[in-house]
């Protein structure tokens, strides 16, 4: 998928897609898979995967919108991510099964390993 496309793509009104958008127009790496699955099994995964998180007190950002907006899609999606520059940030984004339409997108702090010392 073309950058300008994606750009175009992520131009929602929720917080998520507004800082990938904002992610992704500071020169953040993206990377838009070729294949489809089910939404329901995504859905599944990140809902186990939030409830994991609340319990050591961590909130993605649009993690519980991308479940809800993933099992009320109930077709087949493309998925992707988007790392931003500084490597504080990775987007989960999914879109419909023809990439025309944003799904739902969450955003994931991440992990820095500790470094040795």
């Amino acid at each position: 998928m073309e950058r300008h496309l994606l750009e175009r793509l992520l131009a929602g009104d929720d917080e998520a897609s507004a800082a990938a958008l904002a992610a992704l127009r500071s020169g953040a790496t993206y990377d838009v898979w070729d294949t489809a699955h089910p939404a329901a099994q995504h859905a599944g995964v990140f809902a186990i995967r939030l409830r994991r998180m609340r319990r050591r007190g961590v909130e993605p950002l649009g993690l519980e919108r991308m479940v809800r907006l993933l099992r009320e899609h109930g077709r087949p999606v493309r998925g992707g991510l988007i790392d931003s520059v500084d490597q504080k940030w990775t987007f989960l984004i999914y879109f419909t099964e023809d990439g025309s339409t944003l799904v739902a997108c969450a955003r994931f702090q991440r992990w820095a390993e500790p470094s040795p010392l």
